[in-house]
């Protein structure tokens, strides 16, 4: 960040900048601190806690009511916690739902997230939303921390097969598999640790081989969210350096994704403190160090 005249306070230290106000408010509103319905603190007090203008404050506050997070905006009296949109019953395809949550979950300080999946292909193309919004400066996450948890190359998948020579690694359909999680997991890698030069953002990212096929993809996202999907096998062909392979795969894209929230009820909460035991078990026993070739 350029800091110019306007961010920097009388006394020399700088001053917060309207979109680093309004990150502060909204991880307070993420939070919990701010409850829907509640009013916030009048422009003066923020204005006063943040060491700026009023004007600082009226701009923050209008980032958050075009991101729908506040209602009763006026200036007669603070606006109110605006209360969150019904959440659909219906799951979507991974593609689509995925991207939405992944770019929530990055506006948080301090962003991790755990993963659990075949491929990396659907999380490297659902991080493009939150990346943009980093770049364009509409979030900006202090350290990002991702774990993932893929099929080790050694082990005979369930899927994807060949119809023809299931369990050899040797099949190309394995080799394809093997290059595409490769690839995919450097693409992922590079995207993400590029913020460090660009933006200054602690990141880390580590993966660890499984000795098993995963049957579903999870998603744990700053230990408040899980997203599980389960993988759906078909039997298909696809040509591959002009040799028609005939295999049973999955499209996990395509997959439904079903959400679990903390503060959504006992269930829901259990599943989540669940789902991220079962991850952080994996990730401390069974795995192995995963060296993308």
């Amino acid at each position: 960040m350029v800091v110019t005249q306007e961010n920097v306070a009388v006394n020399g230290s700088r001053r917060s900048s309207p979109q680093e106000i309004a990150d502060t408010l909204r991880t307070r509103i993420r939070a919990g601190e701010l409850k829907p319905g509640e009013r916030l603190p009048t422009q003066a007090e923020l204005a006063e806690e943040f060491g700026v203008e009023r004007g600082t404050v009226r701009q923050a506050l209008r980032v958050l009511q075009d991101d729908g997070l506040l209602s009763s905006v006026s200036r007669g009296s603070p606006p109110r916690i605006a209360e969150p949109p019904p959440v659909s019953d219906e799951p979507q395809p991974t593609m689509v739902a995925l991207a939405p949550r992944l770019a929530e979950a990055f506006a948080a300080p301090n962003v991790r997230i755990d993963a659990a999946c075949l491929t990396a292909e659907t999380l490297m193309l659902a991080l493009g939303e939150p990346l943009r919004l980093i770049h364009e400066g509409r979030i900006r996450p202090q350290s990002i921390d991702v774990r993932i948890l893929l099929p080790s190359r050694k082990i005979n998948l369930a899927f994807p097969i060949s119809v023809d020579s299931p369990g050899d690694n040797e099949d190309p359909v394995h080799q394809r598999w093997l290059e595409q999680r490769n690839a995919q997991g450097h693409v992922l890698r590079h995207n993400l640790q590029a913020l460090r030069s660009s933006h200054g953002i602690d990141v880390r990212v580590t993966f660890r081989a499984l000795p098993f096929t995963p049957p579903v993809k999870l998603y744990l996202l700053n230990g408040a969210e899980a997203l599980m999907a389960y993988y759906m096998l078909t039997r298909r062909e696809e040509e591959v350096n002009s040799q028609t392979l005939e295999m049973y795969d999955t499209l996990g894209a395509a997959s439904l994704l079903f959400s679990f929230e903390r503060r959504a009820g006992r269930r829901d909460d259990a599943f989540v403190e669940e789902s991220q035991k079962w991850f952080d078990a994996l990730w401390e026993t069974i795995t192995t160090d995963l060296t993308l070739s």
